[in-house]
């Protein structure tokens, strides 16, 4: 287990500047290579893994598979120039982002608090939900902490060690959909649209609206109300649909899934806020997360912070469902059982529908290595969606942890003429399961 007491390494942190020599273009299709054609450099690596791989190049188009692979090179006053290379990766392939939406949405969390501090409110402050509109639930307590107090930063908490559904749900209530879908576009993000809640079936008119909050002092004192809050927000609806069949209510459907009304956002997107996260000089400031450097650290530790590592939510104590590498898809596939000491993948994982993904920085702190990983891919066989019976196992998560290993492989053997310093990433995480 790697941990330090980080209160001079956060101090480093935040005085360290990253600059990327090559950027994402936001929005867009990047320029690299035309949609749908091989990079040359992804394609070699997996044709020299043809057991790995082999059949997955023969069916890439049908399970969609797309992949986006950035190498980190840095200079003698180490700054980052990042390259970066991709697999199918086209904007006009959609698939459902699933959990990967909850990136946006942490960062969108912490940067409307920095907008409110003005009120006393920060990601520890209470923070209680109450309803207004029909579909909504409210939330007074939490269980999960060492209080019982609701706040933001739990709920980030819970979204970046689990993938927590009603985590993910409270932020989206917090944020509103017309500040989620407006901000990101700010940012360059034109093709993303988030404009429901996660594993609650409510229709177009509920996720519109949401629900109104209160944020207490540690005295019961109302520090600020927001009042519930409906979307005008406008957005073009896509004529995407998925599959041969479905289940609704019980009967199976005999045409594609309409996914037109459904979550959207790129792989190419998503490999682009997160570099913009980890590196925020590598994007111009207009497309940068408006959050506090401290906020930025709190999140890169849950980030790479493993469930039996963590006490509250008490994540440890179950380890029948929960495991170290429980969120971790690239490299390690979900595998039980302890992991290496000297690896950290800082990332947002994802399924659902029979989509697969993972979006990824990992970084080797004894070999000094570090490269952003992020990839989708369709585990649907039977073409029904909605039958609980996809390939996760036996072709999603086999697929993802041979990419991370053979790109990890790749990057061990790379010529680094400078190797990073990576000890601002070292955090003191919440409990040490070896030491229990």
């Amino acid at each position: 287990m790697i941990c330090k007491n980080n209160a001079i390494l956060n101090l480093v942190a935040g005085i360290c500047i990253f600059i990327s020599c090559s950027t994402i273009k936001h929005g867009t299709q990047t320029n690299s290579q035309p949609a749908n054609e091989p990079d040359e450099l992804l394609e070699k690596l997996m044709k020299t893994y043809p057991q790995y791989f082999d059949e997955i190049l023969k069916t890439s188009k049908e399970k969609n598979i797309q992949i986006m692979y950035t190498q980190v090179n840095r200079t003698a006053d180490g700054r980052a120039k990042l390259e970066h290379h991709y697999f199918n990766v086209n904007a006009g392939n959609y698939f459902y982002p699933a959990s990967t939406v909850k990136l946006p949405i942490v960062l969108l969390a912490l940067q409307k608090l920095n907008e409110l501090k003005d009120k006393g409110i920060s990601r520890n402050t209470m923070m209680l939900t109450e309803t207004a509109f029909s579909g909504q639930s409210a939330v007074y307590n939490d269980p999960t902490t060492i209080d019982g107090r609701p706040s933001i930063a739990q709920y980030i908490k819970k979204i970046l060690l689990v993938s927590d559904n009603d985590a993910y749900n409270r932020l989206y209530e917090f944020l509103g959909q017309e500040y989620i879908n407006t901000e990101l576009r700010k940012k360059g993000y034109s093709n993303v649209q988030i404009v429901h809640r996660l594993n609650i079936f409510l229709s177009e008119e509920e996720n519109r609206n949401s629900n109104p909050v209160k944020f207490y002092d540690d005295n019961g004192k109302i520090l600020y109300w927001q009042a519930a809050q409906r979307s005008n927000l406008k957005y073009t609806i896509q004529k995407d649909s998925i599959g041969k069949g479905y289940y609704s209510g019980g009967r199976l459907i005999n045409s594609p899934m309409d996914f037109s009304k459904k979550n959207r956002i790129g792989l190419e997107e998503l490999h682009s806020i997160l570099i913009s996260f980890v590196f925020p000089a590598s994007v111009p400031e207009t497309a940068r997360f408006n959050i506090t450097e401290e906020d930025r650290l709190f999140v890169l530790k849950y980030m790479s912070q493993y469930p039996t590592e963590t006490l509250y939510p008490p994540y440890a104590a179950d380890t029948a469902n929960y495991w170290p590498a429980y969120s971790k898809f690239l490299l390690f596939g979900g595998q039980k059982g302890p992991l290496p000491a000297n690896i950290r993948i800082f990332n947002k994982e994802g399924d659902a529908y029979g989509h697969m993904l993972d979006v990824a920085y990992i970084v080797d702190f004894k070999n000094r290595i570090e490269f952003f990983l992020s990839a989708v891919i369709y585990c649907n066989s039977d073409g029904i969606l909605n039958d609980d019976r996809y390939d996760y196992d036996s072709v999603g998560r086999p697929f993802m942890k041979n990419l991370g290993k053979v790109i990890y492989d790749y990057e061990l053997k790379r010529n680094y003429k400078i190797r990073p310093n990576l000890s601002p990433l070292l955090f003191t995480y919440d409990a040490d399961p070896l030491s229990r």
